[in-house]
């Protein structure tokens, strides 16, 4: 393993701002990469919001969402970033997170576990991704890997729990661990609620304690959609 420095960034997201999401992500990709940040982790659905709803059914969403990845993709330099965006693959859509580095995407992590009790309602929307599955997704002609992947980093090995992956008794987390992952990123969507910070504390890190392995959680931060807060 090499020395890396890691960074994650709380965005105040809308639904749907195409341009106003956009731009702050970028901004924070700018400042982290002025801090000296190699690796920054954003939040869950940070491209579009967590909050569309059905509209993340609507082939127009999920059209604009990549060609809002492509133009935050041509912005990465001198820096590796994770995005979260609804994608479709082989008819199905997926809640992923995508990886870029230095203007190119190395691939797309798709979340396993779907949140669907409270003021989540993934089901709806997403399928869930099956546990040691990969697959090539195609974009514009270019060919990446999805599904339940990891990635090496000039000798860092970077894996991902997305959001609820970490919340559920066969997480990721172990497996990733066993792989000789160094580097877990966590882009979450994660409503408030009282003492949720230690409950996350408890619940995500605990029992990662024993591991040598960095974890870096990224949340939303607001109201986003007038139905949830994010701390």
């Amino acid at each position: 393993m090499t020395n890396l420095t890691v960074g994650a960034a709380a965005l105040n997201q809308t639904p749907l701002a195409w341009q106003a999401n956009t731009q702050n992500i970028l901004d924070a990709v700018s400042a982290a990469r002025e801090a000296g940040v190699e690796l920054l982790c954003l939040p869950e659905l940070c491209i579009t919001g967590y909050g569309c709803e059905d509209m993340f059914l609507s082939p127009g969403v999920q059209q604009m969402a990549l060609e809002q990845l492509q133009l935050i993709v041509a912005e990465v330099t001198g820096i590796a970033v994770a995005v979260g965006l609804p994608l479709v693959h082989k008819g199905k859509l997926y809640n992923v997170a995508c990886l870029i580095s230095d203007g190119k995407i190395l691939g797309f992590v798709a979340k396993q576990f779907l949140a669907g009790e409270g003021v989540h309602y993934e089901q709806r929307w997403f399928t869930p991704w099956r546990r040691d599955e990969q697959a090539v997704v195609t974009i514009d002609g270019n060919n990446y890997p999805i599904g339940d992947i990891t990635f090496d980093m000039a000798g860092t090995k970077v894996g991902f729990e997305i959001c609820e992956d970490a919340w559920v008794a066969d997480r990721p987390a172990p497996r990733l661990c066993e792989f000789g992952v160094d580097v877990i990123l966590n882009p979450s969507a994660s409503h408030f609620a009282l003492g949720k910070h230690d409950v996350r504390q408890q619940t995500i890190l605990q029992p990662l304690k024993d591991e040598n392995v960095t974890y870096v959680y990224a949340n939303l931060l607001g109201n986003e959609s007038g139905r949830a807060l994010y701390d």
